[in-house]
């Protein structure tokens, strides 16, 4: 879409006498000659507006203290027939050699959202740094008049001089990702209605327990407050995972042992942890498939099969008293004391009609 001026408009125009020099203002333009050169008009551009520079002879006649009338047109072209007029007074166009400006703007490639906002195209952005804050200021006059709400604004690695251009136009971060980081705009003079950056960490906790009634447990290569400790593997999930997804994956990476997802049974919700966010850890009990432990020394210094009452005597359990009622529900489900939550597929609408994770106790549901 492009934004062009109106060949018809009119500008406010101030002048300004100094032997034979004289200037012209007005909005988007600036106009300006160089005494004793050859008469002709040439229009150059300036970002983020437009120059005009008027070049007239000295041999005209200004008389004492007042400057020749003269008016900007928008098309100079058309006076190039009065060649052979240079006595007439005013900014006439007598050089061949004129060249039309170009009054097109770009505004930045975008589409519309389904909140009447706006989320522009990162790929088609202008290449230079004076491109984007020209079509960035013009766009967002475009989207104020439309009554447009938020603007979502992604800037790739490689556009990350563009950053502090879009910061001092009044755009904020948002996050960032490997790649990428995201910016955006609010318009309307209200408080701002789009979703805040990401607030949580969602980790994983796998509790596998075997015939003998031994639990897998693990001793982490870290100073936080578990370190020497004995506890479940865990971890974070990783983009576009399922929990349950994460938890074998997990136990597999730290301990080498093959499982099968069985269900969770609980999850942990804490504030203001690592980087100031939230943390959701997810308890999944999972079913050995194999036994034989191999460690990963990268984030592991120790793993292996433990009873129930070594683990919870330890002094960590005994002024923890969540991570305790973890470990005594992970056994009452175990004991089929307890049931937890089973992850079904099911279509969802808002994943695009795809088949979904819903995770809920198992009953009759006709």
């Amino acid at each position: 879409m492009k934004h062009r001026s109106r060949s018809n408009s009119k500008f406010r125009t101030k002048t300004m006498a100094s032997n034979h020099s004289m200037a012209c203002k007005s909005p988007g333009f600036l106009g300006h000659n160089v005494a004793g050169a050859d008469s002709r008009i040439a229009w150059t551009n300036y970002n983020p507006n437009y120059t005009v520079i008027f070049h007239h002879s000295p041999s005209s006649k200004h008389g004492t203290g007042k400057m020749p009338s003269f008016k900007l047109d928008s098309n100079p072209t058309r006076h190039l027939r009065r060649e052979n007029h240079a006595h007439e007074k005013g900014v006439r166009v007598l050089s061949a050699d004129t060249v039309t400006p170009n009054l097109s703007i770009e505004l930045l490639d975008a589409w519309d959202d389904e909140y009447n906002g706006v989320v522009v195209e990162p790929t088609s952005l202008p290449s230079s740094a004076n491109g984007f804050a020209s079509a960035l200021r013009t766009s967002l006059s475009c989207w104020k008049s439309k009554r447009k709400k938020g603007i979502w604004l992604k800037l790739l690695e490689e556009q990350a001089d563009l950053v502090p251009i879009a910061i001092q136009e009044g755009f904020i971060y948002h996050h960032a990702e490997p790649g990428y980081v995201m910016l955006t705009y609010w318009i309307p003079d209200e408080p701002c209605l789009l979703p805040s950056g990401p607030s949580h960490q969602i980790g994983i906790a796998g509790f596998v327990i075997n015939d003998q009634k031994q639990i897998l447990v693990v001793k982490e290569k870290c100073s936080c407050l578990c370190a020497g400790v004995w506890k479940l593997p865990t971890g974070y999930i990783n983009k576009s995972e399922e929990l349950f997804s994460g938890a074998v994956r997990e136990v597999k990476e730290e301990t080498g042992i093959d499982t099968r997802f069985l269900e969770l049974v609980a999850f942990r919700h804490v504030h203001r942890v690592a980087f100031e966010k939230s943390d959701l850890l997810f308890v999944c009990v999972l079913k050995p498939l194999s036994f034989e432990i191999k460690i990963d020394e990268n984030e592991i210094q120790d793993a292996k099969w433990i009873s129930v009452d070594e683990l919870l005597k330890q002094e960590f359990y005994e002024e923890d008293e969540m991570s305790k009622r973890v470990i005594e529900i992970c056994m009452e489900t175990y004991e089929k004391n307890y049931s937890g939550f089973f992850a079904r597929q099911v279509i969802s609408k808002f994943d695009g009609r795809k088949l979904s994770y819903l995770y809920y106790k198992y009953v009759n549901v006709k």
